[in-house]
């Protein structure tokens, strides 16, 4: 299950360094068009689907009824979300389970302690456990892995003695005769018996899910070269101690334990208890940030805990939830056979979803033969089929309360997704190309749309900038705004924030800026940014000036051939001497002192800064001067949304319900690090 599935196959399926199911349906809908996406998106999707001529007949037509198939679209989807769920479900779990397995080996050092002594000890390390998580997971990791090769060394140390102390012969159970002949002499007892060996994988999941947060060849190493090997010998040294010792089952670990190393196992089996819970907690941190990028989930802080990776993060509102659930199974359930009954059955349901995706990665993106995918993957679903199918029994003893939570979990996963869609189509409608919103009048003078009623358009002094969503066309706000006040700012910039997956982004990469000719003083200004860079800040409007400064005089030097070294009285040695461009001066130009205008007097014509020679882009520059001197608006767009009241009753509701979500998730203005004085809400309705 975890060396030949996930370690050699199926760690490789991951998108652009991320692992876990919903990473692989993601991967899936870059190869094919399965799914719509968030007009923000889709400029930065990395979309790579294969041609057709490059692809096997079978795998194309399998393409195709794929993309055809709005059923496929929602299977597919709900699969992705489902896993995702559930993974976090038995993130409940794991913490209370393993925690609460260590803390009961007290039990084996004094058997008159009380359970309500061992919850509560438990409960404690509970605590402690996710108030350590803002801490990071660079920095956990630097503790706690000391502690897992510790803890893996003393299993194998353990399984070694027990091997030459008791019975050796055990090893013959490495060959597969004899689970081959356990199944025949036991039939159905056998298969009902699988669902009590799950806990020996259940965290393969977060193996697969942490991939974000360490690296393929990593995994690996650590697997195969150390991790496996111990494991091993930590099962076959109980199992030969049991064989001579058949009451030691209920507690084979502490049991098998050699004379004199019972303490020091107990202390490490806690803090390596602690350790297991850790890679499910960062797992679920992991997959929560995945599904919010895709817009199936509503926006909680991420902190993002490393200069270096960007996988490693914090989510505090999941941290304290997860916190208050493992805490309350763990005071519920009190003991691990009762919590065991309630745990694995996502985990066969997450693996046998991840061997399904993986064979349509395979055909799909990998362009592999079906029939050299068929057989792997008949072989892994069928094992997959015979543990879940076992697991399914112990659904009425405690399963039901995992699967009750991933259902909940994956309806409002599902929900926020069928609201988002939705809204992109309803603020689609408020997006055009400028020339569709304004035109010219026969004077020249700007003039609303016909659409829009024809009105001229007043011009008002100062510099407005549009926080722009999508990046894309015309911001709503920009729309609603001109089409409401039948004015337009002296410049205004539509500002987009684009994020990145690095920690920081070079200052000459971080900046594009485009110019809309159809509406004079009119740009774009796209910052990309990464997870560790600051944009908006208090001083936003003087960083948007000096760019689009420096664009217009640099698009001026390209028009007239000129490289910077040709012409080093312009750009930003002008900018850092004006900032605001000396707009005291008659043309509107940015020039330097009273001994740099008698320098230029002498220069000749090809050595004035092209600002001063190019009559437009001087004209230019002084509008920019002046706005910006004048006043400064930042435009914010407050939308407002309502269900249509031709909307069926099922769509009503559940789109009034993620309208309620959405206005309660939603970050407030007053969250900006802007001069509130300055800031211009644009209040408009839309239907979905």
């Amino acid at each position: 299950m975890v060396t030949l599935k996930y370690v050699v196959v199926i760690l490789h399926a991951d998108n652009e360094g991320e692992g876990g199911t919903f990473s692989t349906y993601s991967l899936l809908t870059r190869y094919a068009n399965l799914t719509s996406r968030d007009p923000r998106e889709e400029v930065t999707v990395k979309m790579e689907r294969h041609l057709s001529v490059d692809m096997r007949n079978t795998n194309r037509a399998l393409r195709h009824k794929m993309e055809d198939s709005r059923f496929m679209h929602g299977f597919l989807k709900t699969i992705g979300v489902l896993a995702v769920s559930m993974v976090i479900a038995d993130g409940v779990l794991t913490p209370a389970q393993s925690v609460l397995g260590a803390v009961q080996g007290l039990k084996v050092v004094k058997e008159d302690i009380s359970g309500s002594t061992v919850v509560g000890t438990s409960c404690g390390i509970l605590i402690l456990l996710f108030g350590i998580q803002p801490l990071g997971t660079s920095r956990l990791a630097s503790a706690f892995a000391p502690i897992v090769m510790t803890w893996l060394g003393f299993n194998a140390a353990f399984g070694i003695y027990n091997l030459v102390q008791f019975d050796s012969t055990i090893l013959k159970a490495f060959s597969p005769y004899f689970a081959i002949e356990f199944f025949v002499e036991h039939k159905t007892h056998g298969w009902k018996m699988l669902g009590g060996i799950l806990l020996s994988f259940t965290g393969v999941e977060a193996l697969f899910a942490d991939l974000g947060a360490f690296s393929l060849r990593a995994i690996q190493i650590s697997w195969m070269c150390y991790t496996y090997p111990c494991l091993l010998l930590a099962y076959i040294g109980q199992a030969a101690y049991i064989s001579v010792h058949p009451e030691a089952y209920s507690n084979p670990f502490f049991n098998s334990v050699p004379p004199g190393m019972l303490y020091p196992s107990l202390i490490i089996a806690v803090l390596a208890a602690i350790v297991a819970s850790q890679a499910m907690i960062t797992a679920t941190f992991q997959l929560i940030s995945q599904i919010m990028k895709l817009s199936y989930c509503p926006q909680v802080k991420v902190v993002h805990t490393s200069k270096v990776f960007h996988g490693q993060l914090y989510v505090p509102f999941l941290n304290w939830l997860l916190m208050c659930g493992a805490i309350l199974v763990t005071a519920v359930y009190s003991d691990t056979a009762r919590l065991g009954n309630a745990y694995g059955v996502c985990v066969m349901f997450v693996t046998f979803f991840d061997t399904c995706m993986v064979a349509l990665v395979s055909l799909l993106v990998w362009k592999i033969s079906p029939y050299l995918v068929f057989l792997p993957w008949l072989f892994f679903a069928t094992i997959d089929g015979l543990y879940l199918s076992s697991a399914l029994l112990k659904v009425p003893d405690g399963a039901w309360f995992t699967l009750t939570v991933s259902g909940a979990l994956a309806a409002l996963f599902l929900l926020w997704r069928f609201g988002k869609e939705n809204q992109w189509r309803a603020e689609a409608e408020d997006r055009f190309k400028p020339t569709q919103l304004l035109g010219k009048d026969n004077d020249g003078r700007l003039k609303l749309a016909e659409r829009w009623g024809g009105d001229r358009l007043s011009v008002i002094r100062g510099l407005g900038i549009y926080f722009d969503k999508t990046g894309v066309l015309t911001p709503s706000v920009f729309t609603h705004f001109v089409s409401k006040f039948a004015t337009v700012p002296e410049v205004a910039v539509f500002f987009h924030l684009h994020p990145v997956e690095i920690p920081t982004v070079a200052p000459e990469e971080r900046y594009a800026v485009s110019h809309f000719t159809a509406v004079p003083g009119c740009y774009r200004l796209v910052i990309q940014h990464g997870f560790m860079d600051e944009v908006i800040s208090p001083d936003l409007a003087a960083l948007l000036y000096e760019q689009v400064r420096k664009f217009i005089i640099r698009q001026a030097r390209e028009k007239y051939g000129l490289s910077e070294k040709a012409d080093p009285g312009s750009a930003e040695d002008t900018i850092q001497e004006h900032p605001l461009g000396n707009v005291g001066h008659e043309n509107g130009a940015s020039v330097g002192s009273g001994s740099d205008e008698h320098r230029a007097g002498k220069r000749t014509e090809s050595q004035i800064p092209i600002e001063i020679r190019d009559e437009k882009v001087a004209a230019e520059l002084a509008r920019l001067d002046r706005a910006y001197a004048a006043r400064i608006m930042y435009i914010v767009g407050k939308e407002q949304m309502k269900v249509r009241s031709s909307s069926s009753i099922g769509r009503k509701v559940v789109l009034s319900i993620f309208l309620w979500i959405r206005d309660n998730t939603r970050a407030k203005i007053a969250n900006l690090r802007l001069a509130m004085d300055r800031v211009v809400e644009v209040g408009f309705v839309k239907e979905i």
